[in-house]
């Protein structure tokens, strides 16, 4: 007994030690984690006065009436601040930190040291005029809600006064500019012009302001519209014979991807899964392009070739389509057939409160992609999310043919999920509310992206479409478009793919019109990397979703998984897929 109690007695000290040790490691942690969120404030706020642009974009609107001239002073300034806030982050050691706070420091690091390297080795700022436009800025503030409209015109009557040294910084930026950024530039300045023109002297109408301070703004506004419109007749003059390509190089390309996907994968391995996904898609599609066959195509002979043989069947099917007048009325009324769908299913919570608005896409936003999100930032959550949709207004008979066939009555289902609801539009609601004030302004791309591509195939593995083989067949080719996208990518910014290679692709493996496959062409003609983020961040989260079911069996959730997942921000999924499955190890 004597020798049982001492050895009591002495496990119970070494226990009380070891509390004694844990409770002093969870104060340092604790701590350690109240001095980064001290810092974290000091670096947002530090990160606004750098980017007073980025701060008003996500709804901080302190500094809405500065516009940074983009000079080599001001990329001076930006390096400075970069490497200061990293030597600044060096002092809080990863052991000590919460893993929402590594998840946090990881981000930062990484965007601090992406912007050096685009400053220092990308140098887009050399090549790419499409990236000097002030119209998208204006027009944010002209469209918010956040502050009276005399206030935000009054804001926007300092800004105005930068503009023309904005765009004579810009010009003197330029050296070998690609064809296909200064086309860019061209298009979206002069359609830009109009935010100045037209939606600013409309807004000056309707507030009450006094007439002298009314008359004032519409002067500098002719002034910004003039270099505006000067910059694009300066970039249409400009002597280049030699341009430089817009494809970006393997070097570059390859540490483009790690900044901006931040995946678990490298690029050469996601490359290759997609390679590996396109063919499995291709045997799905063949199986349901068969069992179609007889529905669409009568008696007709069935081609031996299995691409000619979807790619007919797909043809039938797309033909069933809107009209060029009624495309943005079709996906207006498919919206709460959605959210209905959702809420019968009880797949995840759909705030009511966040206004969803569809309307025409801006023009100084067109030429890129056919249909996006606008959502407020984490300082605005309650302003509106805009379903920004390309118009056909203007377009020829054939292209706009070609166009809806690209987006028929299936394929628009699934644009409506990708881009609404559950996909870009509920994630960003979901980000908004994160705690985390880093993850919602350092989101990452490929996890936005990604997960709107995931819920496209979540929704009809949950019953969306009613499991119609025409359906399903145009979701598999959809979610090709996700997977060319990144070999498209690839092969054209890493490799040396031409526009009739990319064509191939796109139509005869990919399936997709004409119309929509010379608009992706274009697309990675003046992107970069943006195009793998996609597929990158679909794979990341499905393999994730797997992998968790089976850990989970029975006691596992959809609706539970979605919340959580979304729970973290727009967090790269490496990270989200760490936490979630850190109980498991």
């Amino acid at each position: 007994m004597r020798k049982y109690a001492t050895l009591l007695l002495a496990i119970g000290i070494f226990a009380g030690s070891c509390n004694n040790q844990q409770n002093k490691k969870e104060s340092m942690n604790n701590s350690n984690d109240a001095a980064f969120d001290s810092y974290k404030e000091r670096f947002v706020e530090a990160l606004w006065q750098q980017y007073p642009g980025w701060a008003s974009s996500v709804g901080y609107h302190k500094y809405d009436s500065i516009l940074i001239v983009p000079d080599a002073a001001a990329r001076n300034k930006e390096i400075a601040f970069c490497k200061g806030q990293l030597d600044s982050l060096k002092q809080f050691d990863d052991n000590g930190l919460s893993d929402n706070n590594k998840i946090d420091k990881a981000m930062m690091r990484n965007q601090l040291e992406s912007s050096i390297w685009s400053v220092n080795e990308e140098k887009s700022y050399e090549w790419n005029p499409a990236q000097y436009n002030v119209s998208e800025g204006f027009a944010d503030i002209l469209n918010g809600t956040y502050d009276s409209l005399d206030n935000r015109l009054r804001n926007i009557g300092k800004r105005l006064a930068a503009v023309p040294a904005f765009y004579e910084a810009a010009k003197q930026n330029i050296k070998n500019p690609t064809a296909e950024h200064t086309q860019l530039a061209v298009e979206q300045n002069m359609g830009g012009a109009s935010v100045l023109e037209q939606d600013l002297p409309a807004a000056l109408q309707k507030s009450h302001l006094p007439e002298a301070e009314k008359t004032a703004i519409k002067e500098k506004a002719a002034q910004a519209a003039t270099a505006m419109k000067g910059y694009a007749d300066w970039l249409k003059n400009l002597k280049n014979d030699q341009p430089r390509s817009f494809r970006l190089g393997k070097d570059l390309y390859a540490k483009k991807f790690d900044f901006d996907i931040q995946s678990g994968y490298t690029v050469d391995e996601i490359y290759k899964k997609a390679q590996e996904h396109k063919q499995e898609l291709h045997t799905k599609m063949a199986a349901l392009a068969n069992q179609l066959w007889s529905k669409y195509m009568g008696n007709a002979q069935k081609p031996a070739d299995s691409l000619l043989l979807i790619r007919q069947v797909i043809d039938k099917i797309s033909l069933q389509h809107t009209s060029p007048d009624s495309f943005q009325a079709a996906i207006e009324k498919q919206i709460p057939v959605l959210v209905d769908f959702i809420k019968k299913k009880d797949l995840i919570y759909i705030d009511p409160a966040k206004p969803l608005v569809v309307r025409k896409e801006p023009a100084y936003m067109a030429g890129v992609a056919g249909a996006s999100i606008n959502a407020p930032g984490p300082y605005d959550k309650g302003g509106n999310t805009y379903y920004n949709v390309g118009s056909l207004s203007g377009w020829d008979k054939q292209k706009a043919e070609s166009y809806l066939r690209e987006y028929n009555n299936y394929t628009l289902q699934i644009l409506n999920i990708h881009e609404a609801i559950p996909g870009h539009y509920t994630q960003l609601v979901y980000s908004n509310q994160s705690p985390s004030i880093i993850k919602a302004i350092l989101g990452n791309g490929a996890m936005v992206e990604g997960w709107a591509v995931y819920t496209e195939r979540m929704m009809l593995e949950e019953g969306y479409g009613n499991n119609e083989p025409e359906m399903w067949l145009m979701y598999y080719k959809w979610n090709l478009r996700s997977t060319c996208n990144t070999i498209l990518d690839h092969d054209v910014h890493a490799g040396n793919m031409t526009k009739e290679q990319a064509m191939h692709l796109l139509m005869d493996e990919a399936f997709q019109q004409q119309s929509e496959a010379e608009g992706k062409w274009r697309r990675v003609n003046v992107t970069q990397v943006q195009l793998c983020s996609y597929f990158t961040g679909y794979t990341e989260i499905y393999e994730l979703r797997e992998e968790l079911k089976k850990k989970m069996g029975d006691k596992f959730n959809l609706k539970a998984f979605h919340e959580k997942f979304l729970s973290y921000g727009s967090a790269p999924v490496k990270y989200i897929k760490e936490m979630m499955l850190k109980d498991f190890k």
